[in-house]
């Protein structure tokens, strides 16, 4: 077992309660926008996803990303293990074709109808927070994580490359779910490169042409490239609802809900791939 895989778990562990801490503190302190459903049911629904998709993963999966990336580099799998390359530039390259591949599937979670049965439960959440970025369906999870496995094989990037891409992407999901309010000038300085707060929530509009947009999740760029970039929500920041337009209630902050809504039939409400034309319901503000 390499130093990684010895101490991969720590160290990720480490930097998600480090970051999550870090943004939990300032949504406390700068908020963009007011809550509408009660955070305690929310957080322990969208914690305890974390929770069930760890375990999922540990129970389904016998290898995880960077295990993949030593049994890769033993058998000499990948485009990256054909080409001799100084080590810095091998990892600026498996990292930007990391970052791009799971665009990819980003896009293929919502246009596949049974992709996006599973990848709802994400949009499902009315409010965007810190704990949005981890909550995610386990069968999306394995999902994820088996094309990611696939992804590796191909590429044959090194077990480094792999980790610190794992440690970046927990990270920028929770930054950029956040629910914080940075200056204007430095949220489009950042934007130019990563993705931020205000970029990411038009994502999760119940408008289906924003949200089916802005669908990187680190880099900027791939959403530029190809033409799937929004600025800015059409009833901007303030104004706009978040989630899915069929489940304006109190149903996405329940666990049971979360995890069984992909099996239910949608009673023929309009999803994120089907029409635009969605109307958007107006938000009733709860209490804790």
């Amino acid at each position: 077992m390499s130093f990684l895989e010895q101490y991969e778990a720590m160290i990720r562990l480490s930097a998600f309660a480090g970051i999550f801490l870090l943004m939990a503190l300032l949504e406390i302190a700068m908020p963009r926008k007011q809550r509408v459903l009660a955070k305690g049911a929310r957080w322990f629904t969208n914690i305890s996803l974390v929770i069930v998709d760890t375990l999922a993963l540990r129970l389904v999966m016998p290898i995880l990303a960077v295990g993949m990336a030593d049994y890769a580099a033993l058998h000499g799998w990948g485009l990256l293990a054909m080409i001799a390359l100084p080590f810095w530039i091998e990892i600026i390259i498996a990292f930007l074709l990391l970052d791009m591949l799971i665009y990819a599937q980003h896009i293929a979670f919502h246009k596949i109808p049974i992709l996006w049965r599973f990848h709802k439960v994400h949009h499902a959440d009315r409010d965007l927070d810190v704990t949005s970025g981890a909550r995610f369906h386990p069968v999306e999870s394995i999902l994820s994580m088996a094309y990611k496995l696939i992804c590796i094989m191909l590429i044959g990037p090194a077990a480094f490359a792999v980790f610190l891409f794992e440690v970046v992407l927990n990270a920028a999901a929770m930054f950029n779910h956040a629910n914080v309010r940075l200056p204007l000038g430095l949220d489009r300085v950042l934007r130019l490169f990563i993705v931020t707060p205000d970029m990411h929530r038009v994502h999760h509009s119940v408008i289906v042409r924003e949200t089916n947009s802005n669908y990187s999740f680190f880099l900027t760029i791939w959403d530029r490239m190809f033409r799937t970039y929004t600025a800015q929500p059409e009833k901007g920041h303030d104004g706009m609802t978040i989630g899915l337009s069929e489940y304006q209630d109190n149903k996405p902050a329940n666990l049971i809900w979360s995890l069984l809504v992909p099996f239910t039939r949608n009673r023929g409400a309009e999803t994120k791939t089907g029409s635009n034309s969605i109307e958007e319901p107006r938000p009733v503000l709860k209490s804790d």
